[in-house]
């Protein structure tokens, strides 16, 4: 067993200049590892939506993990950090971050692997439970949370009718403003779809506001659309 350990720290030894054993090694991935869970679980627990993907909690606890290695392999060498850089600069990533805090976790992850591969673990532990408190704080106390007034509305009707009058009425009862962002002719041109830009007095009388509507266009389709920079219109 202890010529099994030399062997070890003699191979680790030769083949990089700042010795690092396999005990660290070992507790570097460990530690990164436990970190790198408990900033997935926060991630877990404070997401919001349905965009939730198992394997990019995955790809965050192995990411922490890999950073972690790369900077012991790095360690203070200017050299080899060119290299690696110039190495990872051949890999192209072609899925789309759907979520703005999905980037903050990354950098995140990344963070404590940095920390922990570079030997700061109390520096690595401490910042991984205070942002992770205060991820889930603004979370669970809805820091931020506003409103929402402003909808888009789609609404389909007869191409024969007068849609620049029509929908008065309706228009002044329930809205502050209505935008007209788009106009196009949908089944063959017997029928016009209008998209608005639209805000309530009121959100709870939504759905009154489309009972309205529907009185106003023959019945036809009505759609209000809630987070209107989120979707392809």
């Amino acid at each position: 067993m202890d010529s099994t350990t030399e062997l070890l720290n003699l191979l680790f030894a030769q083949s990089n200049p700042e010795v690092f054993t396999p005990g660290e090694v070992i507790f570097t991935l460990i530690l990164s590892f436990t970190l790198a869970l408990i900033v997935g679980w926060v991630y877990k627990i404070t997401h919001r939506g349905t965009s939730y993907s198992q394997s990019y909690v995955q790809t965050v606890v192995l990411m922490g993990m890999v950073v972690s290695i790369i900077m012991l392999v790095i360690g203070s060498n200017i050299a080899r950090a060119f290299t690696l850089v110039g190495a990872l600069s051949v890999i192209r990533f072609r899925n789309a971050i759907k979520e703005t805090r999905d980037v903050g976790f990354i950098f995140f992850v990344m963070a404590v692997g940095m920390a922990v591969g570079t030997r700061f673990y109390l520096l690595a532990v401490i910042s991984t439970l205070i942002i992770s408190f205060f991820l889930w704080s603004m979370v669970r106390l809805n820091f931020f949370a506003k409103e929402i007034r402003e909808q888009i509305l789609k609404v389909r009707l007869p191409s024969d009718m007068p849609y620049e009058t029509l929908f008065t009425p309706a228009f002044d009862q329930y809205l502050v403003r209505a935008d007209l962002i788009a106009m196009e002719t949908v089944q063959a041109g017997t029928l016009t779809e209008l998209i608005y830009g639209v805000e309530f007095k009121k959100v709870q009388q939504s759905q009154a506001f489309m009972e309205a509507l529907r009185k106003l266009n023959d019945n036809n389709k009505v759609t209000l659309i809630t987070g209107q920079q989120e979707i392809d219109l």
